[in-house]
């Protein structure tokens, strides 16, 4: 078993950015192709570890829902992944010590992410220019987000956009996958058959215990370590929103809005869609063990449309939802559990939740519905 180090739980960690220098000083560690970015290289810093030094997961093993029973709490957040015949979840207490795991779900490659420092659970289709690629950790940051590389090309990659920053692929972007974060009562009610990401790694972590603590905590004192640009003043820097980029205008829907009202009825990249909240989902990191963190809830984003019809939903209790038009009570994963439509599941649009700084730094044009 190895032992591995996260940003937040590195001796020097605070004096990482200070001390990190250019990207350039270090670049005879990389094949990377530092002639071609699209982004400054003095704004990609040190996050204290190594290349690899938090390392990817790249042959992920599963076990059950009820295997996993034993050591997930309900509250805890994971990774859904639904492709094809699979569903697979994947614990943040595990992606928080890894932050990347290389995956086959449903016969499409994938990775799926997690950048704690950016609240950023998100998932690509590793399908890309005729090669299947494999992400690992530079062991960088910028504006505070994982900054990932492709071990065909060693190109550097913005976890949070998927955009191509340093090296070949320079202003290429990743296809995402929809992966929404909710709890692990919501994923194994719904997939009871489901499959989860096992702590048998190969590395030896507390898994289950945070790294971060108190990171998210309403000042954004911590932020300010790895962040060094303005915070867009619509939202607290550590607010939570549901973010969404496509081929128009971002979007950007507050959860402080969506614990009011439930579930948003809107229109994104000229579809129908309806962003769904419910509570009941731990921060993953706020305490010291995950399933401790304070409740700040889950969302979904799904199109609320089913053949010619489009639905509206409002708010059901217990953090379910019902559309007007047949009544049907729907979970928050679009899943339709009772009613005219039960059984119907609505599709997915790739979304993540993000904290608001790392949302507007790298869309500062975003339409936010707070």
């Amino acid at each position: 078993m190895r032992i591995i180090t996260s940003h937040l739980a590195v001796g020097t960690l605070w004096a990482g950015v200070a001390a990190c220098g250019a990207v350039e000083a270090q670049q005879d560690a990389w094949r990377t192709d530092f002639s071609k970015h699209t982004v400054p290289l003095e704004e990609i810093v040190s996050g204290g570890p190594p290349k690899d030094g938090i390392p990817a997961i790249d042959d992920p093993r599963f076990v059950s829902t009820d295997d996993a029973d034993r050591w997930l709490e309900a509250r805890e957040p994971v990774v859904v992944i639904d492709l094809g015949s699979e569903v697979r979840a994947y614990p943040l207490q595990i992606l928080i010590w890894h932050e990347i795991v290389n995956d086959v779900v449903g016969g499409t490659p994938v990775t799926v992410t997690y950048c704690p420092l950016c609240n950023t659970a998100l998932a690509f289709d590793r399908r890309f220019d005729g090669d299947v690629l494999d992400f690992g950790t530079t062991g960088r940051l910028r504006h505070s987000d994982l900054v990932m590389y492709d071990r065909q090309t060693e190109t550097w990659w913005q976890q949070a956009t998927g955009e191509a920053i340093v090296g070949h692929y320079a202003g290429e972007r990743l296809r995402f996958v929809p992966a929404p974060l909710v709890s692990w009562r919501e994923f194994a009610a719904a997939h009871p058959d489901g499959r989860v990401l096992s702590r048998d790694t190969g590395y030896r972590r507390a898994y289950g215990r945070n790294p971060y603590v108190t990171y998210d905590e309403p000042t954004g004192g911590p932020l300010r370590r790895f962040f060094g640009a303005r915070v867009d003043d619509r939202l607290p820097a550590m607010a939570r929103v549901v973010a969404l980029q496509g081929r128009g205008r971002p979007a950007a829907f507050a959860f402080s809005h969506l614990a009011e009202v439930r579930v948003v009825n809107d229109e994104f990249d000229d579809a129908p869609i309806a962003v769904l909240w419910a509570p009941e989902t731990a921060s993953a990191v706020d305490a010291g063990h995950l399933a401790e963190g304070r409740d700040v809830g889950a969302s979904n984003v799904v199109r609320r449309t089913v053949g010619d019809r489009t639905l509206t939903f409002v708010a059901h209790e217990d953090g379910r939802f019902r559309d007007r038009q047949t009544g049907s009570i729907w979970n928050l994963l679009g899943h339709a559990v009772e009613g005219p439509l039960a059984g119907t599941r609505l599709s997915p649009v790739p979304h993540g939740n993000h904290f608001w700084f790392a949302w507007a730094v790298f869309q500062p044009n975003t339409r936010l519905v707070k």
